[in-house]
């Protein structure tokens, strides 16, 4: 897969103040203030590339105020890397295109990975699927 390269400039041209500070500079929303995506069949994209990441019926409430997902769309879409800001130890989770900042992913979620994709809303954008897509 080819990389998404782009300079801190155009990134900062092209997300918000709150998707740059996440997605770039590995910040994190607030909990409870990005989760107003439909319940609807669809795709959660990635907000700086576009890139498929997630389904929505891996989707899961998991109480954390936070978009939860028990697996990515498909192996290759995120990549992870170990994040030792904080005095933790955690897995941090980006586009596996463009290495924007998704969130993190725990051991603590439903079968049948028992994972939790703890991702940030405001990196990810909601694709409804089309009619062709709800009928497969």
């Amino acid at each position: 897969m080819d990389k998404i390269d782009k300079t801190d400039e155009q990134w900062r041209a092209e997300l918000s103040d709150l998707e740059y500070k996440v997605m770039r500079k590995h910040g994190t929303e607030r909990a409870f203030s990005h989760d107003d995506f439909p319940k609807t069949p669809g795709t959660f994209t990635c907000k700086g590339c576009g890139r498929p990441l997630f389904e929505s019926r891996t989707k899961f409430d998991s109480g954390t105020g936070w978009p939860s997902f028990y697996a990515p769309l498909t192996p290759e879409a995120v990549e992870e890397q170990v994040d030792r800001s904080f005095f933790m130890k955690r897995t941090e989770v980006h586009c596996a295109a463009c290495e924007s900042h998704l969130g993190h992913v725990f051991p603590d979620g439903p079968a049948p990975t028992g994972l939790r994709y703890c991702m940030n809303g405001v990196a990810l954008e909601f694709k409804p699927a089309t009619s062709d897509e709800t009928a497969a």
